[in-house]
């Protein structure tokens, strides 16, 4: 970097004194760089935006999915029950049920 800095000192001169030439060649090699990396990068932007544009006809899928179903079965709040686990298990209610249905029989 500090030999650019220095190289610019050092040309600063020159770029003054002409500044029309220094101006097209700047836009010249600026042009050419942007033309060059366009064309290496067209077919990876291409399969980018592709990929943008699959991403949003899933999301908009989805999201009608999720619209239709919302329609098709509602679920009402008064109607959902709570699910509870199984009670831990303790050996004395263990032994409680082995021993009635020992009885039982």
């Amino acid at each position: 970097m500090h030999d650019l800095i220095a190289f610019i000192q050092s040309n600063s001169a020159l770029v003054a004194a002409n500044p029309l030439a220094f101006a097209t060649s700047a836009l010249l090699f600026g042009g050419g760089g942007f033309a060059i990396g366009r064309y290496f990068l067209a077919e990876r932007i291409a399969n980018l935006e592709s990929r943008i544009a699959r991403r949003d006809e899933e999301i908009t899928d989805l999201k009608a999915k999720q619209k239709a179903s919302e329609r098709e079965n509602p679920v009402p709040l008064f109607e959902m029950t709570e699910i509870l686990p199984p009670a831990p298990l303790n050996f004395n209610r263990l032994l409680v049920q082995r021993k009635d249905t020992l009885h039982v029989k």
